[in-house]
């Protein structure tokens, strides 16, 4: 399921994690473990990625990230809080200098009426960012490479930025 620009990223993430002398963790929903799979695709991810987790569920959720930092009140998912509080509890349970959150509706539209397409990603560390997703994508698979794609975007402009 690896797309020639998934491998890019990747490999560009790991080379400024790696430069930087960084570490990285990671929680995902909608893009089912792809971000991870992706990032530990590149020879040598040991230096930098130090785990992830998908967070499917509200029970995941609750399960694998609360308590590692405050959550919102009254916050639901696939929304610009839930991913950044995602990145965040990512970071703070595995002490990483960088946390990835990814939450969205892959399709068909989630419980709370979003649209197939809609993610928030999230990069969460010494800089922090969001960025909001809509494909106008129906196609389940589709949505959840875009969505991986998108948050290894952020992640690489991040890491720039932050250089």
């Amino acid at each position: 399921m690896f797309t020639p620009e998934l491998i890019d990223l990747a490999a560009r993430a790991s080379a400024l994690l790696r430069e930087r002398g960084d570490t990285i963790s990671v929680a995902e929903g909608s893009a089912g473990g792809l971000v991870s799979a992706t990032l530990l695709s590149v020879p040598g991810a040991s230096a930098y990625y130090v785990g992830g987790t998908i967070v499917y569920t509200a029970a995941a959720s609750r399960a694998l990230m609360s308590g590692a930092v405050e959550a919102p009140r009254g916050m639901r998912g696939a929304t610009e809080e839930f991913a950044l509080y995602l990145a965040q509890s990512a970071a703070a349970r595995l002490g990483t200098t960088w946390g990835l959150g990814e939450a969205g509706a892959a399709g068909p539209p989630n419980p709370y009426g979003d649209p197939s397409g809609h993610a928030w990603v999230a990069i969460a560390g010494p800089t922090t960012t969001t960025r909001h997703l809509l494909t106008g994508i129906e196609n389940r698979s589709e949505n959840m490479l875009a969505f991986a794609t998108a948050a290894l975007q952020l992640l690489v402009e991040t890491l720039g930025q932050a250089a």
